[in-house]
Parts: C-alpha cells; sequence; structure tokens
C-alpha cells in the first residue's frame, strides 16, 4: 500500500451520519485524515477554510445539493489554483447521471454498499494523479522563479557594466569599424534602450552567428545568449533575427534611404 500523502486530506460527504463515520474511520486507519461532513453547506465551509483537502468523497442523492452541484460548486470555488479531484458515492445510479458526472470532471464513481478495499485503490490511483500535478506546479513555479533570477541578474549585470564605464568611452562597438568589416551606420533608435551586453549579442547574429558561437565569442553560456536574444527580440518590429540581421547591417541606412 503506498504511503498517503500527509498534505492531502479527504473531504467525506454523505447526508447519512453512519455512512461518513464508516468511510472516515476506514480511511483514518489507511493512513488518510478525514473532514467529516453530513451537508453540502459544512462541505463547502469546510473546503473552504483547509486548503489540505485534495479528495472529495461524496454521495450523489443529497437534500439541498446533489453530488454533482457540489462539486461543480467546489469546482467554481476552487478555480486554476487549486487542484482536487471528486469521487460519487450512490444507491441508484442513472446513466445520465453519471455521464453528466464525467463531463464536469468527476473522477469515478461507485455503487453503495461500497467495497471499501476497492473504494482504497481507487482513492490512492486519484492522489497519485494530485501528487504528478502538484510537481507539475510545482515545477512551473520554480520554472517562473528562474527566469525572474536570469532577468534579474541581467538587469545587475547591465547596472555594473553601467557604472564601469567611463563617460568617454559611450561610443558603442556598433559604430566603430573593425578590421575586414564595412563601417556601421548609426544605429536605429530603438537599439538605444538595449544594454551593452545585449548590443554585442545582436551585433553577432547579424552575423548571422548561432547561439552556441555567439556563446564561445562572448564566454557566456547558451542559455544565457538565448536570453538576450529574446530580450532583443522584444523590440518593436524585430520578429526574428531575419530582421534583426537587416536591421543592424551596415547597409540598414542606404535601405532605408532607397525605400524613401
Amino acid at each position: 500500500m503506498n504511503t498517503p500523502n500527509p498534505l492531502i486530506k479527504v473531504l467525506v460527504v454523505d447526508d447519512q451520519s453512519l455512512i461518513v463515520e464508516e468511510l472516515c474511520e476506514f480511511l483514518e486507519s489507511s493512513g488518510y485524515r478525514c473532514v467529516p461532513c453530513n451537508t453540502t453547506r459544512e462541505a463547502i465551509d469546510a473546503f473552504v477554510a483547509d486548503p489540505q483537502i485534495g479528495l472529495v468523497l461524496c454521495d450523489l442523492h443529497m437534500p439541498d445539493m446533489n453530488g454533482i452541484e457540489l462539486t461543480q460548486q467546489l469546482q467554481k470555488l476552487a478555480g486554476k489554483h487549486r487542484a482536487f479531484e471528486s469521487i460519487l458515492l450512490t444507491g441508484r445510479a442513472d446513466k445520465q447521471d453519471v455521464i453528466k458526472a464525467l463531463r464536469i470532471g468527476i473522477a469515478d464513481y461507485y455503487q453503495k454498499p461500497v467495497d471499501l478495499n476497492e473504494l482504497l485503490e481507487g482513492i490512492q490511483r486519484q492522489e497519485a494523479i494530485l501528487r504528478e500535478r502538484h510537481k507539475s506546479d510545482q515545477l512551473g513555479h520554480l520554472n517562473q522563479k528562474l527566469q525572474f533570477l536570469a532577468e534579474s541578474i541581467d538587469d545587475l549585470y547591465q547596472d555594473m557594466e553601467s557604472a564601469r564605464r567611463p563617460p568617454q568611452a559611450a561610443t558603442h562597438p556598433l559604430n566603430s569599424q573593425e578590421p575586414g568589416e564595412g563601417p556601421w551606420q548609426q544605429i536605429p533608435t530603438i537599439f538605444k534602450q538595449l544594454s551593452p551586453r545585449q548590443l554585442d549579442v545582436a551585433k553577432l547574429v547579424s552575423k548571422g552567428q548561432t547561439n552556441y558561437q555567439i556563446a564561445c565569442d562572448l564566454g557566456i553560456t547558451e542559455n544565457t545568449v538565448k536570453l538576450y536574444v529574446s530580450q532583443v527580440l522584444r523590440l518593436p518590429h524585430m520578429n526574428n533575427r531575419t530582421q534583426l540581421a537587416l536591421a543592424l547591417s551596415p547597409n540598414a541606412g542606404a535601405h532605408r534611404q532607397t525605400a524613401h
């Protein structure tokens, strides 16, 4: 038997208190923590109050609100940022009820009287699904944090470069002539908002170099090059590397004049 995730609780909802007690006793003996409720109103309040509830085990036919309607209400409350799975119990399952339940996303259903061992296996399957979903969410949050960290490091690098650069050295390499190259025309105004390192990357992109070649030339990682390239391509009218190369080509100024 898999050891249940202690962060996941089971919300048990049935208008018959004896059934709730029996289910909770069985699940707790199997290592789960349960939140017992005899009404749908109690269930909604408990779900809102306890974010550790990840599994909902509820009766289909209850006063005020049936199990399908309860699940729909909980789905609205959970939104996109809280994952949970719902399992229905029913003593008289109508085919249309089953179809509707599956259509709204209810994970499974069981006929009463319930085979407790079969129910436990079903709960464990849903728990495994929740664990994988939690892992995916955590990885997504981690990737966002890493992206933010990379951008913060880039901002810090730009500040350091600005602080180190003496005023008289403000002329950018793009405006200077290198051996074997034609003279660079004055760069478009939109490129002046870039950092020195971003402009270095842009210049090498305009020469047709790959990310790997740029990384070797500048002594940085290929992933860092990708980050710089993506930042440069956020500029207006820079939809791809070809447009960037044309905008920074030595003949860009002549092309612009001819166009007029």
